[in-house]
């Protein structure tokens, strides 16, 4: 893929995030563009060194894949005015807008990897969930992964209807977190701590517990026993957590994300 020139449709901070990945993995700057309707856009990408411009057209042309990174709103305005051809990947990285619309915007035959990144993504730290359509190549398969892999990791799911479950646990998941972080902080001002001590103790538990479960050999769940004395602390606070019920409430969260994700394809599929 090191050779092929990528053209991005919307300049924002997750196409940003995608394009200094590549860059700084070694695909060539002159091989990577980007159009967008705002210059503040273009100049912010313009300085990893890519060709900026204001016109679509122009940044597709002859470019062997095509990232789409619009608004979902305006997605099918965008596809069907770039008059792509077949032999072109197309990349969409927008939420909810299923591949029978992105089909019927470009063609029944156009190449399309749908993904669902995350927003650590803007760190380098992201996930993104991917499924492609049976016109996508072996070939561009390893490019999609290698494109959304410049800031992340990634994953391939095998019907296009488990992206709903992609949003539900990792395209919405950061903001459980940080619901959950809001929620520690508080409580720690409420027990007498002050906010930015509440906050400092919150943010390093959080990124320690989330290493020693990426980096380690044990589950979450075994980890969870291991730091769970009986008749301790953490079993009084795990059972009163466990007294509301929070799993299950946990679950029903995940699965209204997945309906609504389903909901949204539905309602852009209409369109």
């Amino acid at each position: 893929m090191s050779k092929q020139t990528i053209a991005f449709i919307g300049a924002g901070n997750m196409a940003r995030s995608l394009i200094t990945g590549l860059v700084r993995s070694g695909h060539p700057a002159d091989r990577i563009r980007a159009s967008d309707p705002m210059n503040a856009q273009l100049e912010a990408v313009r300085s990893t060194g890519i060709i900026a411009m204001d016109s679509n057209s122009e940044a597709v042309e002859d470019a062997e894949i095509v990232v789409l990174a619009v608004k979902p709103q305006v997605l099918g305005e965008v596809l069907s005015g770039l008059k792509l051809n077949e032999t072109q990947l197309l990349i969409s990285i927008a939420a909810g807008v299923p591949l029978q619309s992105l089909e019927a915007w470009s063609s029944a035959n156009q190449p399309i990897v749908r993904c669902m990144p995350n927003t650590p993504a803007l760190l380098g730290a992201g996930i993104s969930g991917l499924f492609p359509n049976p016109a996508v190549s072996m070939a561009q398969r390893r490019a999609a992964e290698a494109i959304l892999g410049a800031a992340g990791k990634t994953i391939w799911v095998d019907t296009e209807a488990l992206l709903d479950a992609v949003t539900a646990v990792s395209g919405s998941g950061p903001a459980y977190f940080f619901y959950l972080m809001e929620a520690m902080v508080e409580a720690g001002t409420n027990l007498g701590l002050d906010r930015d001590t509440a906050t400092a103790l919150t943010l390093e538990t959080a990124y320690g517990a989330a290493l020693m479960a990426k980096e380690g050999e044990l589950s979450p769940a075994q980890l969870r026993s291991n730091v769970t004395s009986p008749g301790g602390t953490t079993e009084r606070a795990l059972s009163i957590l466990d007294a509301a019920d929070s799993r299950a409430v946990i679950g029903r969260a995940l699965a209204g994300a997945a309906e609504r994700s389903r909901e949204l394809a539905e309602e852009f599929g209409r369109r």
